[in-house]
């Protein structure tokens, strides 16, 4: 069997059936060999980072590795982004890219390139990968492609690439040689739950019954634990209140009686002085970075005890210190918890966790001033309404994908995320761009049912080029632009701290006409230009819900996030609209 075939064969017993490309010279074997094989559907994008992101998303949803190939030199290094935003957002991704024969590449010799687009993709990538492989025999392939499996999905999960000459593809694979520079290093990695588990878990529990003001922070290590129910059941049957990160918006439906509201530097209002004001904080597979504490760290930790279960030990105590810790699967942690609910030593009767009067003040906060009472003196349409008018009309989609920037921090805000929903975004990357990609990937591996992407009009035109994808594909994407004709985020950023000079923003910054480029691509469109045209503009979203449709929403050029947490102050300190 050569290289190609067993690739192939590889990802078809793994249950894979999807793949993503961008064609090119160095990779034309590998996709030969996967059409050849029949059983795997080769998606073909029109940028690289478009198949980067379109296999981030597909892993979320399936929770297998999603698969891009590039090939090399500008194919391998235009991945770049999507490895990152895998890397940091922990979704196993096995990134493969072809490379110039292995008579052709430079090795120790003192010069930049010898082959066409030679470029050594390994050490580029490595400070963004859990592991790089350069193939240098053939016969080294199966083991590889086990490990890369093994390392992208174990433990805290991450991107993994594999990087494969042209003339190995087509080598047989006899027996195994494995070569001293493949990369390749395998051990027994199985490991047995932390013995300190048991022992956080008691003392998590005595701090939360004597707690009167307990909270927990769900981040998506709960979804990609695969411990959502659980998660939801934990938190009914002890009756604690729940904010979520951005990344974790979806482990709890927003008309859950438990949940409180999305946390962080653009968070809801009342959720922020939960956190920020609670005496017992149980964090879940979120890691307390700067976007969700807030710079004042004395002020986060003040009067509150912090417990912590992550999967990754460099995230415990990393920021946020003096936390009480354990480095634990999520899924070993629900487990102890669940035989302990069972044994009613938690959340029945009397022993339940619930505090009417906590509850009571964060009430208190909400009714004060609500998202979509932020923005009262905005001209034009007001986002938040408009996010939650669209969430309403939208149950058919599986997937939510935002891009990031202002687009992204109102759905956040405001969008009502059923149990049947999940939500995308880029996270710790933050790449613009994300959201037309990353609903081709959630499509197919939702076998193209429904999916909304929300995008930002800067964002959108990044990855524009994948309308064609859509088109072609004929995939039920629905597309809002919710278009401020700047990049917002950053004009509003200039005005607070650069008198309004608007460089590259509003200044030498221009959008087309997004409905007329839809059309273009045989997608039908429609623009909303006044709060009278939503709700026609939601009906032709969802008229025809197996069909692409993109609905261009006009927005005033000074349209702001708030409430927004001031720079440097505690996360409680949020500022409003002047």
């Amino acid at each position: 069997m050569i290289v190609t075939e067993y690739l192939a064969q590889f990802l078809h017993q793994k249950g894979i059936d999807t793949v993503f490309v961008m064609q090119g010279g160095m990779i034309t074997r590998i996709i030969d060999g996967l059409y050849a094989q029949g059983s795997i559907r080769i998606v073909s994008m029109h940028h690289e980072q478009g198949a980067s992101f379109a296999a981030d998303a597909f892993s979320r949803i399936t929770n297998k590795p999603g698969i891009a190939l590039a090939t090399s030199g500008p194919g391998a290094t235009n991945l770049i982004t999507g490895i990152g935003s895998c890397y940091f957002d922990s979704v196993p991704a096995i990134f493969i890219t072809g490379q110039v024969n292995l008579t052709e590449q430079k090795g120790e010799r003192n010069t930049r390139q010898i082959g066409f687009q030679e470029t050594d993709i390994i050490p580029i990538v490595r400070p963004i990968t859990k592991a790089a492989f350069a193939v240098r025999c053939a016969n080294d392939i199966p083991a590889i492609l086990e490990e890369a499996y093994r390392v992208a999905t174990e433990k805290r999960p991450g991107p993994v690439l594999v990087d494969i000459p042209m003339d190995l593809q087509k080598a047989e694979i006899v027996d195994s040689c494995q070569s001293e520079n493949s990369g390749l290093s395998i051990s027994n990695h199985s490991e047995k739950p932390s013995e300190t588990l048991a022992v956080f878990t008691e003392e998590l529990l005595v701090n939360l019954r004597k707690a009167k003001r307990p909270l927990v922070l769900a981040g998506r290590g709960v979804r990609a634990s695969g411990m959502v129910s659980q998660f939801q059941q934990f938190v009914e049957i002890c009756q604690l209140p729940v904010v979520t990160s951005l990344l974790g918006l979806d482990v709890i439906p927003y008309n859950h009686p438990n949940r409180i509201g999305f946390i962080g530097t653009y968070g809801n209002r009342w959720a922020n002085f939960a956190l920020g004001s609670c005496d017992c904080l149980l964090v879940l597979g979120s890691r307390l970075d700067l976007r969700q504490t807030g710079a004042d760290i004395l002020s986060f930790k003040k009067g509150k005890q912090v417990f912590q279960v992550d999967i990754d030990d460099a995230e415990l105590n990393n920021r946020i210190t003096g936390c009480t810790v354990v480095k634990a699967d999520l899924k070993d942690f629900f487990n102890l918890l669940s035989s302990k609910i069972s044994h009613k030593e938690i959340g029945s009767g009397r022993q339940s966790l619930y505090q009417p009067e906590w509850n009571r003040e964060i009430d208190k906060k909400y009714a004060e001033k609500k998202d979509t009472d932020e923005l009262k003196h905005i001209q034009g349409i007001n986002p938040n309404r408009f996010i939650h008018q669209l969430a309403q009309a939208s149950g058919l989609a599986k997937v939510i994908t935002t891009d990031v920037g202002n687009n992204q921090m109102w759905t956040a805000q405001s969008f009502e995320l059923t149990d049947q929903q999940q939500f995308l975004t880029s996270g710790g990357m933050g790449a613009m761009g994300y959201s037309l990609p990353a609903a081709i990937g959630a499509c197919f591996a939702q076998n193209k049912v429904p999916v909304l992407s929300i995008s930002g009009d800067g964002g959108f035109q990044i990855n524009i080029q994948e309308l064609e994808t859509i088109k072609r594909n004929q995939l039920p994407i629905k597309m809002v632009v919710l278009n401020n004709h700047c990049l917002g985020m950053i004009r509003q950023f200039q005005d607070s701290y650069f008198d309004s000079r608007y460089h590259a923003t509003v200044w030498d910054y221009g959008a087309p006409d997004f409905a007329a480029i839809a059309r273009a691509y045989g997608i039908s469109s429609y623009t909303v230009l006044t709060t009278k045209d939503i709700q026609t503009g939601i009906n032709l979203l969802w008229e025809d819900p197996t069909t692409p449709f993109l609905l261009n929403v006009t927005m005033d050029i000074h349209t702001n996030v708030f409430p927004k947490t001031m720079f440097g102050s505690p996360i409680t300190n949020m500022e409003s609209e002047k």
